[in-house]
């Protein structure tokens, strides 16, 4: 009884692991990975072949089989389990086999070799982020400065990126730093606070140019700062504050001159009309005693008092 109980076990346990072996010979199949599905149809038949001869051996009662048997369920544990390699969707995964290059991997359930045969690289496509550290430049106009920046690229093609270069992020860095202080380098000082937006923009396609064999695609590069020495910030301040008071000047003499044409069309219209000139003196006395003033100034016409000199020669 004990004898058919063990036997039955093994048979429901060897039914399982061939469900097993049939799925994962299923998913390479499906993903076309056609090595693999051979690979594994060839040792899930040997394997097959093996239980059948072992099941009858046990049912001879020949302990040889007993064990035999054991080791045949361990197999599957052993062989199965490192076949199998999943790739998130932001990565993608480069297949070498013994050593050789030998595909690109997608995201899913991807079926290989076990025991090392097959060997998987990892690339994370998502954007990386560099921050260049401060550089000293010396610029076109002998002014030294220290510029920093912020690089943004990710993986265009992986294979590249695994082939070609050690460490792609690093060398990127190195890279955009070497960039960085050659070209500020060949530019003004003044260009650089004044047109930062088309420095960043040649910045990022020299930098793309250079990674481009190397499977990166450089998205942004954006000068975060520029510092200058103290002395070049007390020039600028000075030349800044001496700008401004030549505009106040400007601006000041600009309505003076302004003021004065007014007046000049002011006159030349009550030269016109002198009864106007009167009626000003009138308007102005409201303003002048609103301010509760003690003495109140009245302004007298010129041509009362010839009034009064013509009366006297008569």
């Amino acid at each position: 009884m004990n004898f058919q109980f063990a036997t039955t076990a093994l048979m429901v346990i060897f039914l399982i692991e061939t469900g097993w072996w049939i799925v994962w010979m299923a998913i390479a199949l499906t993903r076309k990975i056609y090595a693999n599905f051979y690979f594994m149809l060839a040792s899930f038949l040997a394997w097959g072949f093996a239980d059948i001869m072992a099941l009858k051996g046990l049912s001879r009662l020949e302990n040889a089989y007993a064990v035999i048997c054991v080791v045949l369920i361990i197999v599957p544990f052993i062989l199965l389990p490192g076949m199998v390699s999943i790739i998130a969707e932001y990565q993608r995964g480069v297949l070498f086999r013994f050593g050789k290059l030998s595909g690109l991997l997608q995201p899913g359930l991807n079926v290989i070799f076990p025991f090392g045969i097959d060997r998987v690289w990892k690339i994370d496509l998502r954007t990386l982020t560099i921050d260049v550290a401060k550089q000293e430049v010396i610029t076109k106009d002998n002014v030294p400065i220290m510029v920093d920046a912020v690089v943004y690229f990710n993986v265009s093609n992986p294979i590249l990126a695994t082939t070609q270069v050690v460490n792609y992020t690093q060398s990127t860095t190195l890279l955009a730093q070497t960039i960085l202080r050659s070209v500020l380098g060949q530019h003004e000082l003044d260009e650089m606070l004044t047109k930062r937006a088309e420095l960043n923009e040649k910045l990022r396609e020299l930098l793309d140019k250079d990674t481009d064999p190397w499977g990166i695609k450089v998205t942004a590069v954006e000068i975060k700062s520029v510092e200058l020495p103290d002395t070049m910030k007390r020039a600028m301040a000075k030349q800044a504050e001496a700008e401004r008071e030549r505009r106040a000047k400007i601006i000041s003499a600009d309505g003076e001159y302004q003021a004065a044409q007014k007046l000049l069309q002011a006159a030349q219209l009550i030269s016109e009309e002198p009864a106007a000139l009167q009626l000003r003196y009138l308007q102005t006395l409201p303003e002048i005693a609103a301010e509760k003033n003690s003495t109140i100034l009245f302004p007298l016409p010129i041509e009362l008092l010839k009034a009064f000199s013509n009366l006297n020669k008569n």
